[in-house]
């Protein structure tokens, strides 16, 4: 914007992908995306992300027919719910404690996937028995799994879990036990803050 570069999203296999695949039966191995980063300033106008998501999925629908759907996470542990991703007619597909984003010593959050990764992961659960023992103390909070069908009949087909439905009802588990708002208050949820800070990019 005005010759600045204001934002960015950044589209790539999922980390855990063989698990993520099984989301969604019948899914070629190259049949799904992961939205793995969603960045924009402040400076943008209004409704930038919702925006700037639709055509970039319009892009991938028109140039990559073989990709069926596209997942992405929202970081409820710092009161992001994923209001863009359902402005953008993602569906909500799952809500989880957190157990993987970790504050480190330092102030700084961290996923614990970037500690350990690969072969070297399995060996780590191999001997603390499962159990982290990494650096870090999980945020507070519950993390939200969403997904964008660019094939429709992949929805209606072979999604292997429900939707959870309904605005206010799935918000209610959502906003960390940190934030100002609690669900069950009986007053609606703040704003989402449209800017590119870790309230609302993805895990």
């Amino acid at each position: 914007m005005n010759g600045r570069l204001e934002g960015a999203m950044t589209f790539g296999p999922s980390m855990d992908k063989s698990n993520i695949l099984r989301l969604v039966r019948d899914t070629a191995w190259n049949g799904f995306l992961e939205l793995n980063r969603l960045a924009f300033l402040e400076a943008l106008p209004r409704n930038s992300e919702s925006r700037a998501l639709s055509i970039a999925l319009r892009m991938i629908k028109k140039h990559y027919p073989h990709i069926e759907w596209v997942i992405s996470f929202a970081d409820g542990c710092q009161c992001g719910d994923g209001t863009i991703y359902r402005a953008a007619g993602f569906v909500l597909i799952g809500i989880k404690l957190n157990k993987s984003l970790l504050r480190l010593p330092d102030g700084s959050v961290t996923h614990k996937m970037t500690q350990v990764t690969g072969a070297n992961r399995a060996a780590h659960f191999a001997k603390t028995g499962s159990s982290w023992s990494g650096q870090g103390e999980p945020l507070d909070g519950y993390e939200m799994r969403y997904i964008y069908f660019l094939n429709p009949s992949a929805r209606a087909a072979r999604l292997q879990r429900n939707p959870i439905c309904g605005d206010r009802a799935a918000r209610r588990r959502h906003v960390s036990r940190n934030c100002a708002w609690q669900a069950g208050d009986g007053r609606d949820p703040p704003a989402q803050r449209r800017g590119s800070g870790d309230h609302h990019a993805p895990v």
